[in-house]
């Protein structure tokens, strides 16, 4: 077999072909766009660069055919907040074959090892959590956009290789047009008409107000988990601008009180319903499906995530935010699922509230780790 560096455009279009092969016969796999996986790998689309560095190989048999694929990087501003330096692992496509996925892995470890990490984390991504992230044990439907599809067998090559799981990431499925339980509908109604509590949902001409706030509520409300490190608003900015052309503002709310943001929901139509079938391009004829299908045709949302001020978390304040929702959503009559995706299953009080809104489980991914 061989490995080798992607370090020209030829290489590139093998990396990107790598999945295309290994899924060619899977029907639920929806393949992601080039441009948003080469973006991960642009410095000039990605602003993890700035504080982290990455690379890629592919892999090639004896007869010259591509067989696998595998992504290695190091997130300077997370690796050393662990008990050993920890670098991560991702973009991982791999042939049933067990030699195969341990050339891969032992590759990207001694990048690693070379770069002073002494663990290494995967499949994630090099950016924020909300794409690419985690290894699909469970729920192996249509994936949503911007969330990890793998075939069953991926579980042991990373288990046989000695990765461990470091947590779960739970992804729920709420039906739309589904009544919200009674007790739930109760305590969003009452917290709606309270007085100082408003709400509002994303609006472009105020861009640059709403994306503070989300970052104000944000780092506010996670401060307090393990290894947490606060989002930038560069950061945000970039993932606005990258939803653009599926964004609906009416899917993603605001709950403020006094004035004060407190909570905040991300949701957008799932792309991955508008791109089926274009086998990764976005020409000109592509974009015109997508257009027609962004109002036709798509019948699922995504959650990205969601987040409320810590002083605030037990107001209510994300129930009254899915009323309001709703209330948007069902005289569209387009809609019929909302994807809640993901949450740690260290998320006990995410959790609790997707348990709240009568949501059902739909995936499992899991986060794993080898430590050299």
């Amino acid at each position: 077999m061989q490995i080798i560096p992607v370090d020209n455009s030829q290489l590139k279009k093998d990396f990107l072909h790598t999945a295309k092969i290994i899924y060619q016969n899977d029907k639920n796999w929806i393949c992601p766009l080039d441009i948003e996986v080469e973006n991960v790998f642009d410095p000039s689309k990605n602003t993890f660069f700035e504080h982290g560095e990455c690379t890629r190989w592919i892999l090639k048999n004896e007869k010259g055919e591509l067989i696998g694929r595998i992504a290695a990087f190091i997130n300077e501003k997370k690796a050393y907040n662990y008990e050993q330096p920890t670098g991560g692992i991702g973009f991982f496509e791999c042939i049933n074959n067990q030699q195969a996925a341990n050339l891969l892995f032992d590759t990207a470890k001694q990048w690693l090892v070379d770069k002073g990490m002494k663990a290494m984390d995967g499949p994630i991504n090099f950016g924020e959590n909300d794409t690419f992230w985690g290894l699909l044990v469970e729920g192996f439907t249509p994936p949503s956009f911007g969330m990890n599809y793998h075939l069953p067998y991926y579980k042991s090559l990373f288990e046989a290789y000695g990765f461990e799981k470091m947590y779960e990431q739970i992804t729920n499925h709420l039906a739309v047009n589904k009544p919200f339980p009674e007790r739930f509908t109760k305590i969003a109604n009452w917290v709606a008409k309270k007085p100082g509590y408003t709400f509002e949902h994303f609006s472009s001409k105020n861009a640059d107000k709403y994306i503070s706030d989300l970052m104000e509520i944000y780092n506010d409300a996670w401060k307090d988990f393990e290894n947490f490190v606060p989002i930038k608003k560069e950061t945000l900015q970039e993932s606005f601008n990258s939803m653009k052309p599926i964004m609906d503002e009416k899917l993603i709310w605001f709950a403020y009180l006094n004035g004060e943001p407190a909570s905040f929901v991300v949701i957008i139509p799932d792309a991955n319903q508008m791109i089926k079938g274009f086998n990764g391009k976005l020409g000109l004829v592509e974009k015109l499906k997508f257009a027609y299908r962004r109002w036709v045709g798509v019948s699922r949302m995504r959650a990205i995530v969601m987040g409320t001020k810590s002083a605030y978390q037990k107001h209510g304040l994300e129930s009254a935010l899915f009323i309001k929702l709703k209330e948007y959503v069902l005289p569209l009559k387009q809609y019929n699922e909302l994807e809640l995706s993901w949450v740690g299953d260290f998320n006990d009080k995410m959790l609790a509230i997707h348990e709240a809104t009568g949501a059902t489980f739909g995936k499992r991914h899991l986060t794993l780790r080898k430590i050299f």
